[in-house]
């Protein structure tokens, strides 16, 4: 069935195109194409044309010395090209480096804090700075209060007034 199809299909072609199709459907081939090809004799050309294409096939000095330098040139360029992307990605690595690194002593240091800051007794601190010292609260007319500016510190520039 197969077979019959491809050669109805075969024959439309040849019907259309007025020419013989060179694929044959099927397992077996009934006539082989022998045709051999045979170039052309070359055309003759004129001598100018001869000389001239002599002449482009042949590079000159100059053209040779351009490329040279296009390709020294270029091979520079990509070396240094290299050179700054390595030079980027040690910093890229240095700088996560040195990140791990703080953050690791930020965690140091905070932890630290908490331990000192819980070992602290405040009734011991009261009462070394009470019996020992001799200190005592401050009475009503003791107390001032300044505006401050919003910071932990705050600098004394001129006397409290009374």
């Amino acid at each position: 069935m197969a077979q019959y199809r491809a050669r109805r299909d075969n024959r439309r072609q040849q019907a259309y195109t007025g020419r013989n199709v060179g694929y044959i459907y099927g397992n077996a081939v009934r006539k082989t194409d022998e045709r051999i090809y045979v170039p052309e004799s070359p055309k003759r050309i004129s001598n100018t044309a001869r000389k001239n294409r002599e002449k482009a096939g042949h590079m000159s000095l100059g053209y040779v010395l351009f490329l040279s330098c296009a390709i020294i040139m270029a091979g520079f360029i990509l070396t240094v090209y290299i050179g700054l992307r390595s030079d980027i990605t040690n910093s890229i690595k240095n700088i996560s480096r040195l990140e791990s690194q703080l953050n690791s002593l930020r965690l140091d240091n905070d932890e630290e804090y908490s331990r000192i800051t819980s070992n602290i007794d405040l009734e011991e601190v009261k009462r070394v700075a009470i019996q020992e010292l001799g200190m005592k609260y401050a009475e009503e007319g003791q107390i001032v209060s300044v505006e401050g500016g919003g910071s932990d510190y705050m600098r004394q520039v001129a006397d409290i007034p009374q």
